[in-house]
C-alpha cells in the first residue's frame, strides 16, 4: 500500500506531431520575415540606371513636354532614351519642388528603369541618413475597340514566375519583389509625384496612340486611329 505522504507524480504527455508541426512552421514565418525585412531594408543598386548622377547638378536635357507636343502636332514618332529621361526628371522634379509642389513632394531622387516591355519607377528617399528605396513596376497595354484604340497603364511588371500567373509583381520594396497588392501602401507618394507632371503624362499616355517601352528607351508613335479620351494614368 501506498505511502500517503508520497507525492503522485506524473509524466507530462508526450509532444505530438501537430504541435511540433505549429511550432516548425512558426520559426519558419519568423525566419521568412527576419529575411524579407532584411531585403526591404537594402537598397536597389541604381548606379547601373542611365543618368543616375545623386550627387551631381543635373545637366540640361531636352524638353520633353515640348517633343511631345511637337510630336503630336507634325504626326512624327519620338525616341527618348533612359539618361534623358532621367536628366529630365531631376531638373525638372528639382525646380518645380522649389515651388508651387514643395510641400508635396520630398524625395532625394526619382529614376526610371527601362526594360523590355515595362518600366520601374523608384523612389529614393534617406530615413535617419540610411538610403531606401521603393519601386513601382509599369506596362503599356494598347486595346483595340469599336470606337478606336484605347492606352492602358498597368501597374505591375508582369508575372515572378512564367508557372504561377497570380499574384502579378507589383514592384520592389528595397531589393524584395513585392505582389501588386502591396502598392497600396505606396499610393500617396506616387500620386504626388503624377501630380508633379500632369501636362507630360497625358500627351504621352493619353495623347498618344503608341507606346512602345524597349530596353533603355521608350517611344511615343502618334500615327495611328487617335485614342479614346481618357484620363491620364494615376496609380
Amino acid at each position: 500500500m501506498a505511502d500517503g505522504n508520497d507525492a503522485i507524480t506524473t509524466q507530462p504527455p508526450p509532444r505530438g506531431c501537430l504541435s511540433r508541426a505549429l511550432v516548425l512552421a512558426l520559426m519558419l514565418a519568423a525566419a521568412g520575415l527576419g529575411v524579407a525585412m532584411y531585403f526591404m531594408a537594402q537598397p536597389q543598386d541604381l548606379s547601373h540606371i542611365h543618368g543616375y548622377a545623386p550627387n551631381e547638378r543635373p545637366q540640361p536635357s531636352r524638353n520633353l513636354g515640348l517633343l511631345l507636343q511637337n510630336s503630336l502636332d507634325r504626326a512624327y514618332p519620338v525616341t527618348f532614351t533612359e539618361g534623358e529621361v532621367n536628366g529630365w526628371l531631376q531638373s525638372s522634379l528639382q525646380a518645380r519642388q522649389g515651388g508651387l509642389f514643395a510641400e508635396h513632394v520630398a524625395l532625394d531622387g526619382v529614376w526610371l528603369r527601362l526594360e523590355e516591355g515595362r518600366a520601374e519607377v523608384v523612389l529614393e528617399r534617406k530615413l535617419w541618413g540610411h538610403p531606401l528605396t521603393v519601386s513601382m513596376y509599369l506596362q503599356v497595354e494598347h486595346l483595340e475597340t469599336d470606337q478606336g484604340t484605347t492606352t492602358e497603364v498597368q501597374f505591375h511588371g508582369g508575372e515572378f514566375h512564367p508557372y504561377v500567373p497570380f499574384p502579378k509583381c507589383g514592384g520592389r520594396f528595397g531589393r524584395l519583389p513585392v505582389p501588386q497588392g502591396f502598392l497600396h501602401l505606396l499610393l500617396p507618394a506616387f500620386k504626388k509625384l503624377a501630380a508633379v507632371f500632369p501636362e507630360e503624362l497625358r500627351l504621352g499616355f493619353v495623347e498618344m496612340p503608341r507606346v512602345n517601352i524597349a530596353d533603355g528607351h521608350i517611344t511615343f508613335d502618334p500615327r495611328g486611329p487617335k485614342p479614346i479620351a481618357v484620363s491620364p494614368p494615376s496609380p
